[in-house]
Parts: structure tokens; C-alpha cells; sequence
């Protein structure tokens, strides 16, 4: 659906180059929820950007469907456009238009005849869950409904694909909620492509099925939400992973543990329904092996849960070793976070 190869986009501030995006690859599937998360600067909007071509890249192509936007003449370009709607973070509605003329007027202009716009945006508005608004003002509306217009606006057009441009970060928790359900059923209903960038770990759990991670314009790590928040590989990752779960070892309780023979912590990850199992008083029994649990937790991604648990495991060598191998073969993912063994050199790995 949507493909950025070796996309690099160079800004000239003065006599300084500033790189923005650098050797960027990212693959958008159709019908799915993308999310790319970093911190300020890391380059999120410019990527965003790109993928409609309101900004052009250096290097690299830029192909929706495949077609490369980069070799489309004014005509072709305008078409692709008008299957991409995109959402803003501060509404971008007109103060001077009611709802349904800031929704109608992008009909307008694509000389939608009058009978239509008006059936397409009552519509639309019933969807987002505006239909009794027809007559406000932007200065009327909450947050949230405001929104809620710049949805419906975006989806006018019947587009294939939508670009939300952190379009929950003005809004307080309870209504960023229900602009996320809002989000996740328009893409069940609609068969919408999303792609939703955000500063916000809370955000890609709850809506996204794969997320991109960005620093200083590179994509640092990507794949599935569930493999990142079960396994994240970068220091970016784990910050932003931090706000939902932490997972830290304190020196104090290292200390600790030293008074331990043939000990070890491990990080452990649940998928689905495993994430309720007792696996470790399975472990306990089979292998007599003491387990303790460090930190624990359940988060739901798109309202399906994955546990987290931290374990601290010691006891007989050859028990503790089958026990971590049992681990690894039942949990989704096992990783050894530290090992604390004054009696041996080995180091276990999975």
C-alpha cells in the first residue's frame, strides 16, 4: 500500500545542513494501523509528510499502491491526494464556518453537486457522532468535537488512506480515548489504511498493529506493536515503554540477590490468555527451583493482553538451567536480564 525506500530529506538553515530523515524504509500495509513514535524533533511529521508529498525528499521513493508520486505530473498527483486525508493536531477548521460547511467545503471545491454534499456530510457527521452540531461553531465545540469535524472533513472524500498528524496530543486522557475508539472504528468499517504518529506509547498500544520508532531521523527499530513491547531492542524504545511498564533492577536489589547461588533475573512476556497462566508454579514444582517476582504487569494492546514479568530464579545449577530452558519454550519471549552467579563462568543465553 505504502512504501518509503531510502527516503533522506536534507534541510539548508543558513549555512548549516540539517538532516531530517536519513535512509528511511517503511512499509505500510492496506487496511492496517501504523504508528510512528519518537521524540520531539526525531523527524515524525517531516516522514508524515512525505507520504503525500507536501514535503518532497531529497532521495528516494515514495510509492502509494504502486505508483512513485516523485514521477506523477501535477494532474496525477492531485488524484493520489484526493485518497489521502489527514488529520491535524490543532483542527486547522475555519472560525467562520459551522460544522457542516467546514466538512462540505472540501466537496465544494471538488465540484460535488449540491445534493450530494449535503447526503455525504450528514454522513459523515452521524459517523463521527456529530449529527446534532450540523449548526455550531468551531468556537462552540469542546476539543474533542472539534476533532471530531476535522475526521470527518478528512474522510470526504472517501479516502484510502489516513494521516493523523498527533491528532490526540491537544486532548486531555478521557477524550483522547474516545477519538482512538472513534479511529479504530473507522478502520474496521471503512477498511482504512492509518498512519498515526504520536509521542505517545499509550496511543500506539491502544489503536496500532506495527510502529515504527524514530530518533534523529532514522527508523530505529520497527515491527509488530506486540514484538516491541515484548522484546524492545533500543534505549528510545525502552523510555517511551517506561511510562507504561518499568522494568529497572536497582542496585539495592542486586545487592540482594548476590546472597543467592546460581541466581538469575528474567525478563518474561505473555501473549493473550498465556499472560493469566500460573507457568511459574509449574516451574517451582517441576524443577524445585525458587522463583520470586521482581515486577509484574498486564497492558493490553488493542484490548489484547500482554503480561510482563520480571523473575528472579535461583536454585540448583541444572535445575535453574532446565527451568530457564522450560521458560523459553512456553512464554511468547524469555530473555536473561542479569545473572548473578558467584560459583560459575557460564552464562546462560536464549
Amino acid at each position: 500500500m505504502i512504501d518509503l525506500k531510502n527516503i533522506n530529506k536534507t534541510f539548508q538553515v543558513g549555512n548549516t545542513r540539517v538532516d531530517a530523515l536519513k535512509n528511511v524504509n517503511i512499509h505500510v500495509k492496506k487496511g492496517e494501523i501504523f504508528g510512528v513514535i519518537g521524540f520531539s524533533g526525531a523527524g515524525k511529521s517531516t516522514l508524515l509528510r512525505m507520504i503525500n508529498l507536501l514535503e518532497k525528499p531529497t532521495s528516494g521513493e515514495i510509492n502509494i499502491n504502486g505508483k512513485n508520486l516523485l514521477t506523477l505530473n501535477e494532474k496525477g498527483l492531485r488524484s493520489v491526494r484526493k485518497k489521502i486525508g489527514i488529520i491535524f493536531q490543532q483542527f486547522n477548521l475555519l472560525s467562520s464556518y459551522n460544522v457542516f460547511d467546514n466538512v462540505a467545503e472540501i466537496l465544494r471545491m471538488n465540484h460535488v453537486p449540491k445534493k450530494g454534499i449535503q447526503r455525504k456530510v450528514e454522513e459523515l457527521l452521524t459517523l463521527v457522532g456529530l449529527e446534532d452540531k450540523v449548526n455550531q461553531y468551531p468556537a462552540q465545540l469542546s476539543g474533542g468535537q472539534k476533532q471530531r469535524v476535522g475526521i470527518a472533513r478528512a474522510l470526504a472524500m472517501d479516502p484510502e488512506i489516513l494521516l493523523c498528524d498527533e491528532a490526540t496530543s491537544a486532548l486531555d486522557p478521557q477524550t483522547t480515548d474516545s477519538i482512538l475508539e472513534l479511529l479504530l472504528d473507522i478502520n474496521k468499517k471503512l477498511g482504512l489504511t492509518i498512519v498515526l504518529i504520536t509521542h505517545e506509547m499509550e496511543v500506539i498500544k491502544k489503536t496500532c498493529d506495527r510502529v515504527a520508532v524514530m530518533e534523529k531521523g532514522e527508523v530505529i527499530e520497527q515491527g509488530t506493536v506486540l514484538d516491541i513491547f515484548s522484546n524492545p531492542q533500543q534505549g528510545t524504545t525502552k523510555k517511551f515503554l517506561k511510562n507504561l511498564y518499568d522494568d529497572t533492577i536497582t542496585k539495592e536489589m542486586v545487592a540482594k540477590l548476590k546472597t543467592f547461588d546460581h541466581s538469575y533475573i528474567l525478563r518474561l512476556a505473555f501473549r493473550g490468555d498465556a499472560a493469566l497462566d500460573p507457568v511459574l508454579n509449574v516451574v517451582s514444582s517441576r524443577y524445585s527451583v525458587t522463583t520470586n517476582i521482581v515486577h509484574g504487569s498486564i497492558t493490553y494492546l488493542k484490548g489484547n493482553p500482554l503480561g510482563i514479568l520480571v523473575v528472579h530464579i535461583s536454585g540448583d545449577y541444572e535445575k535453574v538451567k532446565q527451568a530457564i530452558t522450560y521458560l523459553s519454550n512456553t512464554v511468547y519471549h524469555a530473555k536473561i536480564s542479569l545473572k548473578i552467579d558467584p560459583k560459575t563462568e557460564e552464562v546462560l543465553t536464549l
